[in-house]
């Protein structure tokens, strides 16, 4: 019979007998999830018994203290007495109640030894600490060591995960399955831990453990020393390949530091590889490495592919050009960038030369626009930017905006890897800061400025900063904002101190709204990646009167957090960006939602669906702009369904930044990866031909005809780093320069530091491209290029059909009939005749050699045509990509080297683009390859091969 009041128990509570107490609370722990609401009345009786320090069953009376409360829903109260109860609370109780207070255990020891890491003097409750070890040893004894790993990492246990690793280490014979949790560590380090300072100690102890493997990945190494940012690392794992002997690991390591790492750390573990007395200086092997390192090989081999693949729609460009005036320096700006973006990295300029009528409509900074835009198209043309560049740079010409644009343009060329022209705009900057006098000089040093800080982006060089600092100081509204951006964009990410306070009070001191744009988004820029350090600035800037500075301590917020998804930034921006009195700043800060959420993109459409439709266009504009940031490349559907309304605002910019973020999405997509893409090109072009629609939205469609084509439609915008899993810095800086457009064109063509070629380029260790083979398992046309617009031909007006009469009709029938007879005749006599003939000699069939000579576009179709009758677009029989095709991000999963092959990566290839390092089976036979644009372009005589001279037949009879 159950149980209906606790009365008789709970009296006995009032005895003097300690046993009679003791009874009376084993009796009410078992019916308290029952009459709990009548124990409830007695609770400070049983609070009593657990002070009491003389009662023997203290623990006891906690328990059931802890069962009430956790009835009552006073869970704090609850969880406390829980972890009084000490070894009466039993953590294998399968009871809601047990598995809720651990839960809440947990959680509250998570967020007291996140505090303890900062503060020491945080003490944490022993039972509490026992309960979190306790549950971690059950997942791991269960097989959740994943499970423990996180939670391990969360509550910033170091200790813990390292202790976890080295014991499954110990246990485990095969090491792949602990490289596995060590990539799983690594991976969750950037999304789950906030502190900096435990991530640095953390990527330090996986480097050890890596390390102390038989086969250590030092692939998995390169991902830390990008995080780390250390060329220390960088140099010691160098330094042990090549010793042990494994250049070929070294190189592809390397190959991956250029596409990811800062250019401070690749200069500087040059620097130390260079000055290291223990490696032998005359090594071909590290002078093949220093030279991977200096960027050289990368840009050509990038430049290479999208040269050799240039697949560029020019009628789109030419039907742009014919509807925009040229004559218009809005219009003609606009197909400058959309030319530009078309033909990134192809060195192909034939448009401009073909049109130079209307390059000459170009005035001012049109014409500045225009000559940076050959930056642009040679991209990465490190051999030849110098040369391309030299008509139009000072000395060579006259025009003051023809010789800025060339300087901002050679840095372009050089973006990232500024070595060779560093000194050279260093010098202009010089040259043209002490002819103060001359009215011109402004736009020269706009472009110098520009220039130098794309080519030193990343340097941390000191030398640099101060020269672009006397610019600045010399208080030039057209010189100083470019001063001012160079500045954060040499400091960049470095968080520089001094730079800081620096540029921050020449911003509050200058009267140039222009300056105190460029010093705020160059405090941006050196804040990059810096999360908490960054929050004096921060909150420095959003507090501020001017609306400038606090645009820009948007943008702070938005790079210093960029990729981290972190709660904090996400709320303040959204409340700068329903409460801030400036259009500019609520602007700034929905498009920084972009930045802070590019690994957690899938969230931004919801995010942002209610701002999409809010009353202030500015806001419209930001929610476009923040899905085109966050979903470059991705071709989310969620993200397109948010935009579509807004391609349709009644307000011109809406409109303008609607196009943009859509082809920013959409970009490298076909019908069959996504079904509206030519719809949305179409729309493009019907906004750029409407005599009728504004001006802003017409440069927005133009623009997006560039991006969504970009690189010979060859390029992606991709913010994340395939091979290391970083954060692609170069690119995040593009695309927050690019939006400053919005106050200055020319900043345009910084999208093209985001811009990445989407490729396979297998290179031997001499750095020569052989010709082979790569599997792809699907059908061709999953991820082919999109049709190029077929050009309409204008209809025929149509003529007026003429009466026929009847007998007409009736005579034409007979003679018809007449003719098919006579035919039917004359073939039955030829079948006779060739009866009568012996049989004719077989057709030739078409030998091997030709079969092998069919271009690349015969053999994709007629593998199209073989895999038409698959109902699946993964296939078993797969066709054949050439090495340095074109592979789409999304196609990577299908790619597979074929066995057996004589060039076979060196790491294992798991679904990764860009350069890859092949081993040859066959080094030293005959070799057909692929020749580079360096090389093409070397017009020098190679050097002959070492020969011995033979005493000829003629000196023989002569002895």
């Amino acid at each position: 019979m159950a149980l209906t009041s606790a009365a008789p128990y709970l009296a006995l509570l009032s005895e003097e007998d300690p046993e009679l107490k003791s009874y009376a609370l084993s009796s009410l722990n078992g019916v308290v999830d029952q009459l709990w609401a009548e124990i409830a009345n007695n609770i400070t009786e049983i609070e009593a018994l657990y002070e009491d320090e003389k009662f023997s069953h203290r623990a006891l009376a906690a328990l059931v203290a802890s069962k009430v409360y956790y009835n009552l829903g006073d869970y704090d109260s609850s969880v406390k007495y829980s972890l009084c109860s000490e070894s009466a609370f039993d953590l294998d109780e399968k009871t809601e109640y047990v598995e809720t207070i651990i839960s809440k255990c947990i959680d509250r020891y998570i967020s007291l030894s996140q505090t303890k890491f900062s503060d020491p003097s945080v003490k944490i409750n022993s039972q509490l600490t026992l309960i979190f070890e306790k549950m971690l040893e059950k997942c791991i004894s269960q097989g959740e060591i994943k499970l423990a790993l996180g939670i391990a990492m969360e509550s910033y246990r170091l200790d813990i995960v390292e202790d976890i690793i080295r014991t499954q280490l110990r246990t485990s014979a095969n090491e792949e399955s602990v490289l596995s949790l060590v990539g799983y560590v690594l991976s969750s380090v950037t999304t789950v831990i906030a502190n900096i300072g435990l991530r640095v100690q953390i990527l330090n102890t996986l480097v050890l453990i890596i390390l102390s493997l038989k086969s250590p990945d030092y692939f998995m190494i390169s991902k830390i020393i990008v995080q780390l940012n250390d060329y220390t690392l960088a140099h010691k794992i160098f330094k042990e390949l090549l010793v042990n002997g494994d250049h070929l690991t070294a190189f592809q390591v390397a190959f991956d530091l250029v596409n990811s790492a800062s250019q401070e750390l690749l200069d500087k573990t040059s620097e130390i590889l260079t000055k290291d007395e223990n490696l032998d200086q005359t090594n071909k092997e590290l002078a093949k490495l220093l030279k991977v390192l200096s960027g050289v090989p990368t840009c050509d081999l990038d430049i290479t592919f999208l040269y050799n693949n240039n697949n560029t729609d020019i009628s789109i460009l030419n039907k742009s050009k014919q509807q925009l005036d040229g004559r218009n320096s809005i219009f003609h700006s606009a197909i400058t960038f959309q030319n530009a973006f078309m033909h990134a990295g192809t060195t192909d300029d034939s448009f401009f030369r073909s049109n130079l009528e209307w390059l000459g409509k170009a005035t001012n900074w049109s014409k500045f626009s225009a000559t940076a835009a050959l930056g642009v198209i040679h991209k990465g043309n490190l051999s030849q930017g110098m040369n391309l560049l030299k008509p139009y740079l000072p000395g060579s010409t006259s025009s003051p905006y023809t010789n800025g644009g060339s300087l901002f343009g050679l840095g372009l060329v050089y973006a990232g890897h500024g070595k060779e022209v560093i000194e050279f705009l260093k010098e202009k900057i010089v040259e043209n800061n002490s002819a103060s006098d001359d009215k011109n000089v402004d736009v020269v040093l706009h472009g110098a400025c520009l220039g130098v800080g794309v080519a030193g982006m990343g340097l941390g060089s000191e030398e640099i900063y101060e020269e672009l600092k006397t610019i600045l100081y010399a208080d030039s509204a057209v010189a100083g904002e470019a001063a001012g951006l160079a500045m954060g964009l040499v400091m960049l990410g470095s968080g520089d101190d001094n730079a800081l306070y620096n540029m921050f009070q020449y911003a509050q001191e200058t009267q140039h709204e222009t300056i105190v744009r460029g010093l705020a988004i160059g405090i941006a820029l050196v804040c990059y990646g810096k999360e908490t350090s960054a929050e004096p600035m921060i909150d420095q800037l959003l507090k501020h009167q001017d609306p400038i500075l606090r645009y820009g301590g948007a943008y702070t917020l938005a790079l210093a957090y960029c990729g981290t998804s972190n709660n904090s930034a996400i709320k303040r921006l959204l409340h700068i960006a329903v409460s801030d009195s400036s259009d500019n700043v609520r602007r700034a800060a929905v498009t920084a939602l972009g930045f802070v959420l590019l690994r957690d993109y899938t969230t931004v459409p919801t995010i942002v669906e209610l701002l999409s439709e809010s009353h202030n266009p500015h806001v419209r504009y930001g929610t476009a702009m923040a899905l085109g940031i966050s979903c470059a490349g991705r071709g989310l559907p969620a993200a397109v369904e948010v935009l579509e309304p807004l391609t349709k605002d009644a307000v011109d910019f809406v409109r303008q930044g609607a196009h943009i973020a859509m082809s920013m999405i959409m970009i490298q997509q076909n019908e069959k990866t996504f079904p509206k893409v030519n719809e949305v090109k179409e729309s493009f072009a019907k906004v750029v031909g409407n005599k009728n629609e504004d001006s802003l939205a017409k440069f927005g469609a133009a623009l997006a005809q560039g991006i969504i084509d970009a690189g010979g439609r060859n390029v992606t915008i991709q913010l994340e780093n395939s091979q290391t899993g970083t954060l692609n810095m170069k690119a995040i800086v593009g695309l927050t320069v690019f939006s400053q457009y919005w106050y200055w064109f020319p900043f345009t063509h910084f999208l093209a530091l985001s811009f990445t070629p989407t490729s396979i380029i297998g290179i031997r260790e001499d750095f020569k491209v052989p010709k082979f083979e790569i599997n792809c398992h699907t059908k061709p046309d999953l991820f082919g290029y999109p049709p190029k617009v077929e050009t309409a031909v204008e209809k025929q007006p149509e003529k007026v059909a003429t009466a026929v009469l009847s007998t007409t009709v009736r005579a034409k029938a007979r003679a018809k009939k007449v003719k098919a007879e006579k035919e039917k005749k004359e073939e039955e006599v030829k079948v006779e005749d060739k009866m009568d003939v012996d049989d004719e000699p077989a057709k030739p069939e078409v030998s091997e050699p030709v079969a092998e000579e069919l271009s690349n576009d015969e053999t994709v179709a007629d593998n199209e045509e073989d895999s038409s009758s698959s109902n699946t677009y993964y296939t078993q029989t797969p066709y054949k990509l050439n090495n340095m095709s074109r592979v789409v991000p999304s196609q990577l999963k299908y790619i597979a080297f074929v066995k057996d092959e004589r060039f076979t990566p060196i790491r294992k290839f798991k679904g990764t683009s860009g350069i890859v390092v092949l081993k040859d089976a066959q080094f030293g036979e005959p070799l057909d390859r692929i020749k580079t644009v360096r090389e093409l372009n070397n017009t020098d005589a190679p050097l002959p091969d070492p020969f011995t001279l033979e005493d000829s037949d003629d000196e023989e009879e002569a002895k």
